[in-house]
């Protein structure tokens, strides 16, 4: 990721440029300082409910040509909400790129929020969230986090409570728009085929006279320390038991997050902080040998996020029908308490960096990619930690790694959730 063009304009939107010439493609992502980090309670869902409303059209992008002058021109697009970003990508033949400049520009200010199209997209959303209530894993996943977070808004999913998709109104969400969708509150990485003067010049062109405003305000309340373990369950429909074991995990920025990366490797396998990335197989993982191998589980994943603040490291578990979710839950306490006692081997490491360098590789490879790791970091803090991440991973020695567990992966930080199937409940002993 070398040779970065960084311009803020003068009403402070922030554009990374990075020029790829290997093929006539473009990909541009706008992104905006705003997630459910920032709705409190009575307002939460109100990002994601916004990002639906971009795709609803401006007077000068009626939304029923968007979809189609975009494929006409053989581009695609869509848009993502998150903890701490919202984002908005077109990646397009190179000469078709203003169309996208264009219209991103269009919508950062004259989006229409029509009542009726919000009343439409309400019945579309809660729809959305009751399709997700129906699967175990978003009511298990859900329940951890609220149970996890007492103060912090990382207790909301993203998607908001349901009572309040039912009770917010148009003026809510075009107040949210105006407040965060401002170009001193985003960030525009363009990646691909282009001159970058050009670009840069092309861009100022279409943003410069967007005018900034009011820095928004950040309410967001730090999570004590947990002192000491949660448990909770849920009975549910089916007949699969679902284990989530979360811990407290730090942030993107701190300097145990690259130690704690490389002990999730080792425990549950390699994963990508790029959500287009896949992952690779973690048959090798110590999990996967101590569950799956001995039917314990069918399946062991584990996850942990770059953030703005302190989130979750959390493994998931689908237990085999053959056996139990206690029995799960020692295996599992038994290969943390085992890296906490004796540090990994020289060897582990390598093959957890060198699985680590692989994935980065895959997941930088495309232009969409590219632009997207430009503003995904900025986002966490500047495009400086991705270029520093393969780095930082190298230098993770096998203390870091013991170190890393014996401070996050105590008992007294964990929050465990059993889903438990009225169809099979003795699976659910604990």
């Amino acid at each position: 990721m070398q040779n970065i063009t960084r311009y803020t304009l003068p009403n402070g939107l922030l554009i990374l440029l990075k020029e790829n010439h290997n093929a006539p493609v473009i990909s541009q992502w706008v992104w905006y300082r705003v997630g459910s980090r920032d709705e409190q309670p009575g307002k939460t869902g109100l990002s994601h409910w916004v990002e639906h409303m971009q795709f609803k059209g401006t007077p000068r992008f009626p939304a029923s040509t968007l979809d189609k002058a975009v494929a006409r021109l053989g581009g695609y697009w869509n848009a993502y909400t998150h903890l701490d970003w919202t984002t908005y990508f077109e990646t397009m033949p190179a000469d078709k790129i203003e169309l996208a400049i264009q219209l991103e520009a269009d919508r950062m200010v004259n989006s229409t929020f029509d009542p009726a199209e919000v009343a439409s997209e309400r019945t579309v959303i809660i729809s959305e969230r009751q399709g997700s209530e129906n699967e175990p894993l978003f009511q298990l996943s859900e329940a951890v986090q609220a149970s996890a977070f007492s103060t912090h808004n990382y207790r909301h999913e993203v998607i908001g409570d349901l009572a309040d998709l039912q009770t917010l109104q148009r003026d809510d969400l075009f107040s949210h728009y105006r407040t965060y969708y401002i170009p001193n509150n985003a960030v525009l990485a363009v990646a691909g085929d282009f001159e970058a003067q050009s670009m840069l010049e092309q861009l100022r062109q279409a943003y410069e006279s967007i005018p900034s405003g009011q820095q928004p305000a950040r309410s967001i309340s730090p999570e004590p320390a947990q002192a000491g373990g949660r448990q909770l369950t849920i009975n549910g429909q089916g007949t699969t038991t679902y284990i989530e074991i979360a811990y407290h995990a730090p942030p993107a920025t701190h300097p145990d997050f690259f130690p704690l990366m490389v002990a999730d490797s080792l425990l549950s396998g390699a994963g990508s902080l790029n959500m287009f990335s896949a992952g690779l197989s973690n048959r090798t993982s110590r999990l996967y040998r101590a569950l799956v191998e001995r039917e314990l589980a069918v399946s062991i994943h584990g996850g942990l996020q770059a953030t703005i603040d302190p989130f979750l490291y959390s493994f998931t578990a689908i237990v085999h029908p053959e056996s139990t979710s206690q029995k799960v839950i020692a295996a599992i306490e038994t290969e943390i308490q085992h890296l906490m006692d004796t540090p990994p081997s020289q060897e582990e490491i390598k093959r957890a960096v060198k699985q680590a360098r692989a994935l980065f590789a895959y997941s930088s490879e495309s232009v969409t990619n590219q632009a997207y790791w430009l503003g995904f970091s900025e986002m966490i803090t500047s495009h400086g930690w991705v270029e520093n991440y393969l780095t930082q991973l190298e230098a993770v020695t096998t203390r870091d790694v013991q170190s890393a567990a014996q401070a996050y992966l105590q008992p007294q930080y964990r929050t465990l959730g059993l889903y438990i199937p009225a169809g099979n409940g003795s699976q659910g002993r604990a």
